[in-house]
């Protein structure tokens, strides 16, 4: 995927993908290092690329 087609998701987008997990445990993922790739721009805002995303809940998948 081409990186203009791959759009960078707000933490809010992020959190309705994962079916409303709340903030707070999204932030607590990140400190604990199990959290999807972020960007972090100079403001403290937080984007994950959309590709990132799906790599991350793809890598979370149990072995049948």
């Amino acid at each position: 995927m081409r990186r203009s087609d791959d759009p960078l998701l707000t933490v809010p987008e992020v959190l309705t993908v994962l079916n409303g997990i709340s903030r707070r445990t999204f932030y607590r993922w990140r400190e604990l290092g199990k959290a999807p790739v972020c960007i972090q721009y100079p403001n403290d805002e937080l984007r994950v690329r959309r590709s990132d995303l799906e790599v991350w809940l793809d890598s979370l998948r149990e072995a049948s």
